[in-house]
Parts: structure tokens; sequence; C-alpha cells
């Protein structure tokens, strides 16, 4: 019999509050266990730290803090396909389902009672996840714990939080979790660019990654992921004929390895941010690996403890392409653990452009200016030449080009050391000097510490009006540019650069039109310890250091030998766009105005006697400076000199010269008094002053005094003594002048007295030979002589 409808009421109203307590009861004792066992969550994204290419490409990964390697992913990041295959497979309920599925369970359940085998799972991905953060026993308690952390996952997450933790944390074998490390990993490619066969792959490996492996299991592996493949046709999330494609492609899969380009860079950055996990650079990814490549094998002949640094530069904006910070990472000889992009080195002869262009700025010189490159002394400081030759009267143009060291120590001794040197650091070009050492003129030849990267910011300027700026390494980094010299100077300077044929390849004589135009610099540090190649284009900036990071020379490799041929290759093999060939506007201050040496002047304003050589510089602002005046007044007056004559006997007259009505006015051009032994007869004919009038008081205008050589006659030979080990022996001195004088074999410097003292030589290279004595004062002479064989 049915119980009366009142006595039902009066259960109901029975049970009902014990139902609401008991189920108040159990919230409370679920919120109470969440309470005392929370879900052991990440406290934050412990994923390591991937630092990529500008294109996503993983550059460098690092394993997280217990050695497991592991890339930031989520549903965004993944293949479409992979998504599919992994939610279709494994838990086609999961956006449905509260975390746990009671009818997966109960149908797994049926058939492991059926077959007394374990058949198929029923476990969901939010119960993977669960397995995953807090791993347990397979017995009944590691079960019912599984799926109440399911249950806590599913309160204190959203599914698209549960998906990300899967994505990342689902085991691959080896100490490779998340599906993006293992697509690296395996496939050698980010895992939003699979395939439908990739993409069953990795969604079936978590279930056994040891014994599914692809590289060491290809057949197991492809069994499983065409297991995949027909339930996704036999569920008609993919077609047949995709299927039935993806089922041809074999399973092959490279040896695990972790990604490991520009991997000082990475390990900069990684520094910097060491909280990030994901770290995007500005590399060009296919660049980089090429050039590393390359570097590697220009670099294999080389002595074994030889490194070397490459840094790409994008002028436009600033960005870093390419950056090997040392030929092999790990190298141990090479000290390959050493980021020589950053180190700080000596830089040669690299500043020297800036010093150029600044002098332009100053109106200290036109592009052509008479330069004198001959011994000189500032100071007490004697620089020499790389080659230890001599070019005397040179152009700035050319001294720039040939790297001329006593012309550019004069300018920074006119420009200011101190000032050079502030003007570089504001400009973002860092110097280091030794502890107490105040900027000096040795800084122009490589005498403080300076940073390649610092260098390529700076040589951007010249295709960058100017312009310098700090190289970026992610597109986070600010914009900083600040600005080195003019626009005008920077155009001239990059003419004069850009106008020097490479090594090889003289002016016109192949054609280079499909190359783009290069303003290029070497330096070579002082016992070959840095060679240095810096080149800008219209589009990129491109810096090369070859050396030993501890400081041992490399006698015999220097910039245009060692590192300069790098630089072309790779100046040659970056990307092009239409118009980078073209050169710059030439800027409104910039302009081509004829000039004649000696005077340095515009051949305008030059009377025509007065112009010995006419030249077309390239002048800023209008202004057209004359040649330098003689630092030293003990030499004779050079540039203009006015004076009279007497228009009978031609004779030159000084102020208070009377008895000599007839005068007339006469003017000569003097070539700078250092500059004298490499004039031709004509030139010094032309630059002399007639003889002064016997009455007439000495004005102190005549010629330098005279040098004589005493020790050997002028075309002598010279024949090595009977019996002797060494070529003839001679001592030698210069009589005539007081001053400094400083001895040249063939144009190189020899040797250095003082006044007449002697110095004695041994001459040991037959042929034919020419010896120059030259004084501080400006007197000098020259006596040939031939060495018998």
């Amino acid at each position: 019999m049915r119980p009366p409808r009142g006595r039902l009421r009066r259960w109901v109203r029975y049970l009902l509050p014990w139902l609401r307590w008991g189920t108040v009861g159990v919230l409370s004792l679920l919120l109470v266990l969440d309470l005392a066992f929370p879900p052991p969550l990440p406290r934050s994204r412990d994923t390591g730290t991937l630092v990529v290419a500008g294109d996503g490409t993983p550059l460098r990964a690092f394993a997280d803090a217990q050695g497991v390697w592991r890339y930031p992913a989520d549903a965004r990041s993944v293949s479409p396909l992979y998504l599919q295959a992994l939610l279709t497979y494994e838990d086609r309920w999961f956006w449905r389902h509260p975390g746990v599925n009671p009818w997966a369970l109960l149908r797994a359940g049926g058939q492991m009672l059926a077959a007394r085998r374990i058949v198929s799972g029923g476990s969901t991905l939010t119960m993977q996840v669960a397995r995953i953060l807090d791993p347990h026993t397979r017995t009944p308690w590691g079960k019912a714990k599984q799926l109440l952390r399911a249950l806590q996952l599913e309160v204190h997450l959203d599914k698209a939080q549960i998906l990300g933790l899967y994505l990342e944390r689902a085991p691959y074998g080896g100490t490779i979790e998340g599906v993006e490390a293992a697509s690296w990993a395996y496939l050698g490619k980010p895992a939003a660019r699979l395939s439908h066969a990739e993409a069953a792959l990795l969604a079936v490996l978590p279930q056994s990654p040891s014994r599914l492996r692809p590289d060491r299991h290809p057949e197991a592996a492809r069994r499983a992921r065409d297991k995949v493949l027909a339930r996704m046709a036999e569920l008609g999330a993919w077609s047949d004929e995709a299927v039935a494609d993806a089922r041809i492609e074999p399973v092959v899969a490279r040896s695990l390895q972790q990604p490991l380009h520009a991997a000082l860079l990475a390990q900069r950055l990684r520094s910097a941010q060491p909280r990030a996990a994901h770290i995007q650079t500005t590399l060009d990814s296919g660049l980089q690996r090429t050039l590393e490549e390359r570097v590697a094998a220009y670099f294999s002949q080389l002595p074994e403890r030889t490194s070397a640094a490459l840094l790409v530069m994008d002028n436009a904006s600033l960005e870093a392409r390419a950056y090997v910070g040392s030929v092999a990472f790990g190298d141990k000889a090479r000290l390959g653990h050493v980021d020589m992009v950053q180190a700080w080195r000596s830089p040669g002869s690299t500043l020297k452009p800036f010093l150029y262009g600044m002098a332009l700025d100053d109106g200290l010189i036109h592009s052509e200016s008479l330069l004198v490159d001959a011994p000189q002394s500032f100071g007490g400081y004697r620089p020499g030449n790389f080659d230890a030759a001599f070019n005397g009267p040179v152009g700035a143009a050319t001294a720039l080009r040939l790297s001329l060291n006593v012309p550019a120590v004069d300018l920074l001794d006119r420009v200011g050391p101190s000032r050079f040197a502030a003007r570089l650091g504001n400009a973002g070009i860092k110097l280091r000097f030794p502890h107490g050492v105040q900027p000096n003129l040795a800084l122009i030849l490589g005498g403080t510490g300076a940073r390649l990267e610092d260098l390529v910011g700076a040589f951007a300027a010249l295709n960058r009006q100017g312009i310098a700026g700090r190289v970026r390494y992610t597109p986070d980094d600010p914009l900083i540019e600040r600005r080195l010299v003019s626009p005008g100077a920077a155009w001239i300077v990059r003419d004069i650069l850009q106008s020097n044929p490479r090594p090889g390849y003289g002016l016109g004589t192949f054609d280079t039109g499909s190359r783009p135009p290069v303003a290029w610099k070497t330096g070579t540090s002082y016992g070959y310890r840095d060679a240095w190649a810096i080149g800008s284009t219209r589009r990129y900036t491109v810096g090369v250091w070859v050396g030993r990071p501890d400081g041992t020379p490399l006698p015999g490799q220097y910039g245009a030998v060692t590192a300069l041929p790098l630089m072309f290759e790779v100046i040659d093999s970056l990307p092009r766009q239409p118009g980078d060939g073209d050169a710059p506007p030439m800027p409104a201050s910039v302009g081509a105005v004829d000039v004649c040496w000696p005077l340095g002047l515009a051949a305008a304003a030059t009377p025509p006697a007065l112009c010995q050589r006419r030249l077309q510089a390239l002048v800023l602002d209008g202004t057209v400076p004359p040649t330098f005046a003689e630092r030293d007044a003990r030499l004779w007056q050079s540039g203009q000199v006015r004076f009279e004559v007497d228009a009978r006997s031609g004779q030159r007259l000084s102020a208070g010269c009377d008895g000599h009505p007839q005068r007339q006015a006469r003017e000569v051009a003097r070539w700078p008094a250092l500059a004298s032994p490499w004039l031709s007869q004509v030139q010094r004919q032309a630059q002399q002053l007639p003889p002064l009038a016997p009455d007439c008081p000495d004005d102190g205008r005549g010629h330098a005094a005279a040098l004589h050589i005493d020790g050997l006659t002028d075309r002598a030979t010279l024949a090595r003594a009977p019996g002797a080990t060494h070529g003839p022996r001679l001592q030698l001195r210069a009589v005539g002048s007081e001053a400094t004088v400083q001895w040249l074999l063939d144009g190189r410097w020899i040797a250095q007295t003082e006044g007449a003292r002697s110095f004695v030589r041994d001459f040991d290279e037959p042929g034919e030979h020419s010896l120059t004595a030259l004084a501080a004062d400006g007197a000098w002479t020259r006596i040939r002589f031939r060495v018998a064989h």
C-alpha cells in the first residue's frame, strides 16, 4: 500500500533539515579539506626560460630548477590540428564535464571487468593534469585522490587554464615536458605548424612516453599514431582523405636536442630577466644559424685559442639581426663562454672616422685638406704607421682611407683628446681607460677600451644622417639615439670610406654593381691582440672582432687580413631590398669645391701661380679651411708668404732695408716643412724665396738649414765585409741642426737621434735604397746607395 499523503509529507519535513545540514556539512568538509590540502598549483609559470628569434623560433632554452625542458604554450600557440586530435582522442567532453566523466569511468571499469585487463582509460584531461601536478599510486586510494584533485582544479581554474597546464606539462619522454618542447625536440619545428600526422603523434605520446618515443621506438610510435588517426576518421573529426595522407607520412624523429643558437646573447638576456619564461629577441633565426656556421668554418684554420665575435644590426630600427659572441660556445680552448660582443678591447684605428667627422664639423678640414704623414713628435709621443712607412703630403680623405696614424694624431691634438672622448661618450661609445689615466693622443690609435656593440651602433651613424644608436636586442628595448656628427659630416665620411675599394678589387676593375656599397674601416690593436672590421651599408651595419679573449697577441693576424674578408662575406649574404644600393642624397650642407695645394684654399680665391696642385674637395657649410700652420716656431713659415723684391736685381728685401726705391710685391706658396722630402724638384723651386739683398738685415724667412749625412756618401755601394755574419754596418749622424732628427730608410722609420748624435745600423737588405734625415726644424737631406748581394 502506498503511504498516506500526510505521512509522506511528515517524512519530507523530517528529512529535509537533515538533507540541508548534510549538504552543508559535506560542503563544509570539502572546503576544510580544500583549505587543508590545496591543489599543488604552480606558483608561477615555472617553465624555465625560452629565448626565441623574432619569428618565434627557439634560440636557446634554459631548464627549470628541476632540469626539465618546458616551453610556454597555450591553446592559441599550438596547431588547431593538435587540439582536435588531443580533445577528440583523449577527452571529447572536456569543455562540458566538471573534471570527472562518470560515463567514461563506468565504461572503462566495465571493459576492464570483461577483459580482465585495462582496455581504455577513463581519465579526463583534468584528471591527467591532477596526476601530473600531484603524482599518486595506482591503488584505489590513489585513484580517489586523483578524482578529488581533478574536482579541486575545476573549482580553482577555468578550462583554458587547465588545458594550458596540460599543454605545458604533459610528459614526452626524458626531461621533455609539454607539446611545444616536444615538437622542437623531436620534430625541429614549432607546435603551431604541425601536420595531421605530427599532431596525432604528439597527442598520443603522453600515454606512454618511454614506450612510444619516436627517436627510440619509431614503429611503436607509428602504430599509436595510426590508432589516433583511425579514431579521428571514425568520429568524423578529420576527412578520410586527410587521414589517408597522414598514414603515409613516416615517423621520423631526430635525436633529442635542445636549440643552442645565439647562446651568449640568450644567456645575457636571461641574466637580465631571470624570472622571464619567454624572451623574444630581434634576431633573424635563419641568418643567425647561417652566420654561426660561417664563423665556425671561417676560423677553423686559425690557432685553436682564437675566438671571434660578429654583430649585424638593422640601421633603421637599430635591431640586432645576428649575434655571434664567440666562435664556438662551450669550447674551453677558445674560451667560448666569453661574450666578445660586449667585451672591452682596444679598438685600434676604428675610431678614426669619427675624429675626421668631428674635424669637419669644427671647420678644421675639408675632404682634401693637406695633411703631412711624416715623423713627428707630439709632446714626446711619436706615432708611426702600421707598416712603418710614411707618405709625406696627403689629403684628408686619403689619410683616412689608408688609416695613417700621424695625420690622425695631428687632428686629435687639434680637436682635443678629452673633448673627443666626451663627444663619443655622449653618442654612446663608452671608452675605458686605465685607472687614473685621462684621455690622451694614444686613444685614436687604440690606446683605450671599447666594445663591439658600441662601435656598431656608432658606425650606423654614417648611414643615419650622423645619428648613432644603441643596439636593440629585444622589441621592448628602448630606442636610444644620440647625434655623433652632423648629417653633412656623416655623408662626407661615408663617401670617403665607401670609395675605398675592397682589397683585391681596384676601382672600376670588376663589376661590383650587384654588391651593396660599403663604408668600411679596419683596425688592429698594439701587438696584434685585436683585429677589427666594421662596415655600414644603407640598410645594415656589420662588426667583426677577432683575437684571443685572454689578450695573447696573434702575430700576423690583423684587421684587413683576418676580419675584413668575413665582414664582406656577411654583408654580401644579407637580405636586400630595392634601393639598398642607392647612395643617400647629398645634404644641402655639403658642396664640391676645387681647392689648391699647398694652401688648401678654394681655387677660385687662389692666384694661379700659387696653385701647385688642384683637387676637388667636399666641403661642409661652404667652409674651406687653409692648410694647418706649422706647430714648431723653429720651422720656416708655410702657407702664403708675401715679400718685396728689388725690381732690378730680383733680390728679396726685408723690413728696414733702405736704398731700394724700386720695389715689387711678390708671393709664394710654401708647403709644410716636414713635407719637403716628398716634394718634386719643381715644387721645391716654386716655394723658394729669392736671396736676401746683401745690404738688408736678416728677416728669418730664408731656407731651412741644410743637413748633411756623415758616414755615407751619395751613390755609394756597400758590400759585406769578408767573413761577416751581418750586412754592412755603418755609424751615421746628421750634421747641420740641433733639433731631433728622424731617419727613414726607403720611407720607413728606422731611428731617431738628437742633433749631431750618431747611431749604428746594419744594412742587410740588398738592392737600391734611399736614406732620409728629417730634422724637426724642417731641415732635411737624402742620399741614395746600393747594398751589394
